[in-house]
């Protein structure tokens, strides 16, 4: 999981730093992170998961209504 980056030639060190961070963002290693932060109860993990279930039906269903 670990995240290497190389210094290509005349790159600058900028450069370098926005790649990795762009490559830290995409693998969401961040988020995971936050997420694992605090201990969540099992219930909890349900009702969230159902409550993003519930969010992309409704979701679906107002871009589906939007194309009529």
């Amino acid at each position: 999981m670990a995240i290497k980056v190389y210094k290509n030639q005349k790159e600058s060190l900028d450069r370098l730093i926005s790649r990795f961070n762009k490559k830290v963002q995409g693998s969401r290693i961040i988020l995971e992170v936050k997420n694992r932060r605090y201990y969540k109860k099992p219930k909890t993990r349900r009702l969230v998961r159902a409550a993003a279930v519930k969010r992309e039906f409704y979701r679906a269903k107002r871009d589906k209504m939007q194309y009529y």
